[in-house]
């Protein structure tokens, strides 16, 4: 076994464990279990597992991007004191004054990649599974040789192998179209959700840095790389990418609706949004305070006129 392999080994045996599972409950619940569809549900059943596990560092990405942001003139300032400097000495203490800076204040400039990174080596995982289940290879783990077999002659709609691509179709329409719509919608995810960040989760020094502008060759590369890579790879595959893109785009849109970078567009709107909150909040307030008041002086109780002695015994002279 290459370096490779025993890499990806233990990752393929969960990756397996977790197709198996819910393969076997899609079964229980009365599915076909040689029919693509519910192979198909299996992958997507994997995704959700393996994003919701991801959360928890999803969630220090955006904690690391904000201390980020809080360093950022800092990290400013040391890039002013040794600009122009191209000396040894000077770039080894700009190095060491940045390396400092990051493990003082608890920031890493990687992190934003590290969840991309941890799913690279699920996704790969997951191309292997496929591609010997193909071949009819036995898996690693509880992909025994029945469920291989069932997992690379399975077809979506009993016309579309999930082992074909767009270019192993070999004329066969269905997978083509497939496959194309698929490779359409993964292009137009990564593109909403590149767009969302952007366009309304960047502040304005953020839009005025030379990062700025990078990313904005990246909003309009990395859909091309799916455009290309998608004819490629088989639908079983595309299903895992496709469904995963669903998550970051909708996580993505909630992350920036609830935790927007400070001074973005997205962040005003918040603002925005919980002046009005807190704005209808105090008019309800406002009408509850007003409603009880008037209950309570309702239930006053009206105050009596005093009665002089000649009147009161009038008035008890005539109930006699």
């Amino acid at each position: 076994m290459d370096f490779i392999g025993a890499i990806l080994w233990p990752i393929k045996w969960v990756i397996e464990a977790i197709l198996v599972a819910f393969h076997s409950m899609w079964t229980a619940f009365g599915l076909d279990p040689h029919a693509g569809g519910t192979w198909v549900l299996s992958i997507v059943g994997l995704v959700l597992v393996i994003r919701a596990l991801l959360i928890p560092i999803f969630v220090r990405q955006i904690k690391s991007q904000r201390r980020m942001l809080e360093v950022a003139p800092q990290l400013k300032k040391i890039q002013d004191k040794y600009k122009g400097k191209k000396d040894q000495f000077s770039r080894e203490a700009m190095s060491r004054e940045t390396m400092e800076l990051y493990k003082n204040t608890g920031t890493n400039p990687l992190s934003s990649c590290l969840p991309l990174l941890l799913q690279m080596p699920i996704f790969f995982g997951l191309f292997s599974v496929l591609q010997n289940a193909q071949t009819g290879k036995v898996g690693v783990g509880l992909l025994n040789q029945e469920l291989s077999t069932s997992f690379g002659t399975s077809s979506l709609f009993g016309i579309a192998p999930l082992h074909d691509s767009i270019a192993s179709a070999n004329g066969n329409v269905a997978v083509i179209v497939i496959a194309s719509v698929m490779v359409i919608l993964m292009t137009g995810s990564q593109f909403i959700t590149q767009l969302q960040i952007m366009s309304k989760n960047q502040s304005a020094e953020m839009k005025a840095s030379p990062t700025y502008k990078q990313q904005r060759i990246l909003l309009y590369l990395l859909p091309l790389v799916f455009a290309f890579s998608g004819f490629t790879f088989p639908l079983g595959v595309m299903f895992y990418w496709l469904v995963s893109n669903f998550w970051t785009m909708g996580q993505q849109f909630i992350v920036i609706r609830n935790m927007p970078t400070p001074g973005s567009e997205a962040a005003l709107a918040r603002e925005a949004r919980l002046a009005k909150k807190r704005q209808r909040r105090g008019i309800v307030e406002d009408e509850e305070a007003a409603g009880t008041l008037a209950v309570e002086e309702a239930k006053k109780p009206q105050r009596q006129q005093p009665v002089s002695k000649n009147r009161a015994k009038k008035q008890t002279g005539n109930k006699k």
